[in-house]
C-alpha cells in the first residue's frame, strides 16, 4: 500500500483522511452490474462529495462520463488530463459561461428559458450548418419541483433547442428513490416523463444512486447518475439500506488520541458541562473538531472506533461524551484501558460507516463527506 498526500500545506496534527481509490473503482465496477446497460455519469459535485478531484482521473476511469456543477471543477478535470465528456448538472449560470463551456468541451443540462434563449444566441452567431459541439441534457420536472420544464411546454423548448442544431437528450430527477418503500411516488413520476417525451428521438437520463439501488428493476435509461454509492455511503441515510450492494468506504477519517482524563462520580466534561458522570470514568482528548468538519451538534453517544491492542481491526465503539469543541473531542474510553496517548481512532470509514455517525448526530453520511475542512490532510491509498 502506498499513499500520497494531495496537498502538503497541511497543520501538523494528527487528523487525516485515507482516501481509497482501489475503493472507489470497486463502487463504480458494482454500479456497473447492477445497471450494466447503462452508461455511467459518475458524479463529483462538491469537490467529489469531499473526496478531491485528485484520484478521480485514475480511480474513476472507466466511467462514461462525469458530472458536476462548476466550470472551475471542469477545467481542473481537464488539465488533470480527463479527455472523456464533463456534464454541468445546473448548466450555465450567464451568457459567457457558455464559451468556457464549449472551450472545455463541457455538456450542459438546461432547465429555464434563459438557459435556452443563451443556447439559442450562440447558435444564431456561429455561422455553419454543422450541429452544435455542445449536448444538453433537458430537464423534466416531474415532481422534485426544484429545477426543470414542466411537462406541458416540455415539448415546445425540445424543438426549439433541436431546431438550434443541439442534440438534445431527456432528464428527470426523482423526489424519493432514496425512501426504499416509495415507490409508487417513483412510478409516478416515471409516468410522467414517459408520456413528456413520447415519441421525441434522445437519450434519457434518469436514476441517482437510489434509483441504481433500489428500482433498477422499473426505471431505465441510457445514461445514470450515481453519486454518494460510488463513496460507500447510503442515499438513505442508512447503513443497512445498502449492505446488499456490497459498496466500500472510500474515505476513513482518522486521528489519534492526545490527553486522557480521569473523572471522579459528579464531575463533569467540555463546555457548558454537558456531560457530567456519576461513576469515575476515563475520558480520551481526541484530536478531530468541528473545525475539522465534524458536526457540533453531535450529541453524547455519537460512536468512534477505537483501536485495539491489534489495531483498528480489534478496536471497538466508544461514546462521545461532552460537547464537541473546535479543535477537540472527549470519549469515554473506560472500557478500554489500553486506550493512550497515540492511539488510533477513526471517526468513520473502514470500521464504522459513515452513515451510522450520521444517523447517531441527526444528519446524513452526505453531509459529513462533504464537510471535512480543507485543513484535513487528505492521503489517498493506492
Amino acid at each position: 500500500m502506498s499513499l500520497k498526500h494531495e496537498s502538503e500545506k497541511t497543520l501538523s496534527r494528527p487528523i487525516h483522511a485515507l482516501l481509497n481509490s482501489d475503493a472507489l473503482r470497486h463502487n463504480l465496477q458494482r454500479v456497473r452490474e447492477i445497471m450494466p446497460t447503462s452508461k455511467i455519469w459518475a458524479v463529483v459535485k462538491a469537490n467529489a462529495y469531499g473526496h478531491g478531484l485528485v484520484m478521480v482521473n485514475s480511480a474513476l476511469i472507466q466511467a462514461d462520463g462525469l458530472a458536476l456543477l462548476d466550470l472551475a471543477e471542469a477545467s481542473i478535470l481537464r488539465e488533470q488530463g480527463w479527455v472523456k465528456p464533463i456534464l454541468l448538472l445546473e448548466g450555465l449560470f450567464s451568457q459567457e459561461d457558455v464559451f468556457t463551456a464549449i472551450d472545455l468541451g463541457c455538456d450542459c443540462v438546461v432547465h429555464h428559458l434563459d438557459q435556452v434563449d443563451w443556447l439559442e444566441n450562440l447558435a444564431e452567431a456561429k455561422q455553419s450548418s454543422k450541429p452544435m459541439a455542445m449536448r444538453v441534457f433537458m430537464k423534466m420536472n416531474t415532481g422534485m419541483n426544484r429545477l426543470g420544464f414542466e411537462p406541458e411546454v416540455y415539448r415546445e423548448v425540445f424543438h426549439r433547442l433541436h431546431s438550434a442544431g443541439y442534440q438534445v437528450a431527456h432528464m428527470t430527477h426523482f423526489a424519493n428513490a432514496d425512501y426504499v418503500d416509495k415507490q409508487p411516488s417513483v412510478d409516478m413520476q416515471l409516468e410522467v416523463f414517459s408520456q413528456a417525451i413520447e415519441g421525441l428521438p434522445g437519450e434519457t437520463s434518469l436514476s441517482n444512486s437510489a434509483a441504481i439501488l433500489w428500482h433498477h428493476h422499473i426505471v431505465q435509461s441510457d445514461w445514470i447518475r450515481p453519486g454518494i454509492m460510488l463513496y460507500g455511503a447510503s442515499p438513505s441515510g442508512k447503513y443497512e439500506d445498502i449492505e446488499h450492494a456490497k459498496l466500500k468506504p472510500v474515505m476513513s477519517l482518522r486521528t489519534q488520541i492526545i490527553a486522557i482524563q480521569h473523572l471522579e462520580a459528579g464531575d463533569a466534561v467540555g463546555y457548558g458541562a454537558r456531560y457530567q458522570t456519576d461513576v469515575p470514568i476515563r475520558i480520551a482528548v481526541i484530536a478531530c473538531g468541528y473545525a475539522d468538519g465534524y458536526p457540533r451538534h453531535a450529541p453524547d453517544g455519537t460512536p468512534v472506533w477505537v483501536s485495539g491492542k491489534q489495531g483498528l481491526e480489534s478496536g471497538q465503539i466508544c461514546p462521545i461524551a461532552g460537547q464537541v469543541s473546535m479543535d477537540m473531542i472527549t470519549i469515554d474510553v473506560t472500557d478500554m484501558p489500553h486506550a493512550d496517548i497515540g492511539t488510533v481512532v477513526e471517526m468513520w470509514g473502514d470500521y464504522l460507516p459513515v452513515d451510522r455517525v450520521a444517523q447517531a448526530a441527526g444528519t446524513i453520511g452526505y453531509e459529513l463527506l462533504c464537510a471535512v475542512a480543507p485543513r484535513v490532510k487528505r492521503s489517498i491509498v493506492d
